[in-house]
């Protein structure tokens, strides 16, 4: 058995930071569905702005808001504007394609991606 990368959100933008919250990192359910994380599912969350890198679970946003919110502790680490990766992973015996996709600065979808050896965030 080995970890694979299932699903990625990649280059989303924190439209908000509560501290306030409990916990955990809100999503447009738009994307949960786009790239396959389920509500609840355990995420790791990387930023290209500061490189923090956090553990949280998913929390379901309005459909349609672009919103990605960071909440409760996670949000003294990752803070609103940043740009950030957002990757869910599963345990298997076989090999997994990911879903991985692109969003703009609005957290809109803009394409599915393939990982592989030649791709590069330039050309992203």
């Amino acid at each position: 058995m080995r970890w694979y990368l299932r699903s990625k959100i990649h280059k989303a933008t924190v439209t908000e930071a509560n501290i306030a919250y409990v916990g955990s990192i809100t999503i447009d359910e738009d994307l949960l569905e786009a790239c396959g994380l389920d509500v609840g599912e355990k995420v790791l969350v990387v930023s290209n702005t500061s490189g923090a890198r956090l553990e949280t679970y998913t929390i379901r946003g309005r459909r349609g808001s672009g919103v990605i919110c960071v909440n409760g502790a996670a949000a003294h680490l990752i803070k609103e504007g940043e740009e950030i990766i957002i990757m869910g992973f599963e345990l298997s015996s076989y090999r997994i394609e990911p879903q991985a996709i692109l969003v703009d600065k609005s957290n809109r979808f803009v394409q599915y991606l393939t990982e592989t050896e030649a791709q590069t965030t330039e050309r992203l």
